[in-house]
């Protein structure tokens, strides 16, 4: 009877205990921009280096450029429209994923930004004429450079070093980055412009 009694007092120990909170030292805190690293806050909270960007933006008047380059003119005259972009925006706001991603890559992103600005002014001039470009004409230009690449490593020997880098070379650049910038672009283009 005694055996009986300490096994029904185990199992009642048991399951008591199986709905007891457990006791755990991790604290939760919440994330402030205050204790990522490297960032800077002003008073309210915005993070400076990001007001300094909006700041450069708006003394080097790169929108004002964007108007004066006839890129927006160009992108209308080859189809493209906000009301196309749309899709796209729709598609980032339905992946938050692609906005955490965004998000995550901020403190490493944000200080290749300001050379962004400084480049774009005079990059709106090619961006203009780009954008009226066929994507079948980047589509062959993908699968030119892919051609570019197969004659190249077929006509440099591998014998020595030089020769085996520069063939690695032809394939990151023909072979890889080429025709993956030709195919997404056409790709975009051919979206933003149905």
């Amino acid at each position: 009877m005694v055996k009986l009694s300490l096994l029904i007092g185990a199992l009642a120990a048991t399951s008591t205990t199986a709905f007891a909170p457990a006791g755990s030292s991790f604290r939760s805190t919440p994330l402030a921009a205050t204790t990522l690293p490297g960032a800077e806050v002003d008073d309210v909270g915005n993070n400076v280096a990001f007001k300094n960007l909006l700041l450069e933006i708006e003394e080097s008047r790169l929108l004002s450029q964007v108007a004066s380059s006839g890129l927006l003119s160009k992108a209308q005259e080859a189809g493209v429209s906000p009301s196309k972009l749309e899709p796209l925006l729709k598609l980032a706001s339905d992946n938050p994923d692609i906005l955490v991603l965004v998000e995550a890559s901020g403190p490493e992103l944000l200080p290749v930004l300001p050379t962004v600005v400084k480049l774009a002014p005079p990059a709106l001039p090619l961006l203009a004429s780009a954008i009226s470009i066929p994507p079948g004409l980047l589509q062959a230009a993908g699968l030119a450079s892919i051609g570019a690449t197969v004659f190249i490593l077929q006509t440099i020997p591998d014998d020595t070093v030089v020769n085996v880098a520069a063939q690695t070379l032809a394939v990151g650049l023909l072979g890889i980055a080429a025709p993956v910038a030709s195919f997404a672009g056409a790709k975009i283009l051919s979206e933003l412009t149905k």
